[in-house]
């Protein structure tokens, strides 16, 4: 990962509702859930939630996926470990 990926991802989660979004889908793992009730569970109109999950899915955090009329949500934890791992790789001077 480079530093405008990991800017990207930064800048995705800097609105608290995507924070809490992907945080809920974290959570939620690996079931997810559609964008309706990801809006219900975080108070947010359905529309405003398409267009943070879109943000989402643009940095690489969320993945979708349809099942009958439903598009389901889940966190993609390859994303969410790669900017951990990027955070930290110069973590400790070398030292784990």
């Amino acid at each position: 990962m480079d530093s405008t990926q990991a800017t990207a991802i930064f800048s995705a989660l800097s609105q608290p509702t995507r924070l809490d979004t992907l945080r809920l889908l974290v959570k939620l793992e690996p079931k997810g859930l559609p964008a309706g009730e990801i809006a219900r569970q975080l108070d947010v109109p359905q529309n405003t939630m398409s267009t943070h999950l879109a943000i989402l899915a643009r940095a690489g955090l969320v993945d979708a996926e349809r099942h009958g009329r439903w598009i389901i949500y889940r966190a993609v934890f390859d994303r969410v470990r790669e900017i951990t791992s990027y955070l930290v790789q110069d973590c400790c001077g070398g030292r784990p």
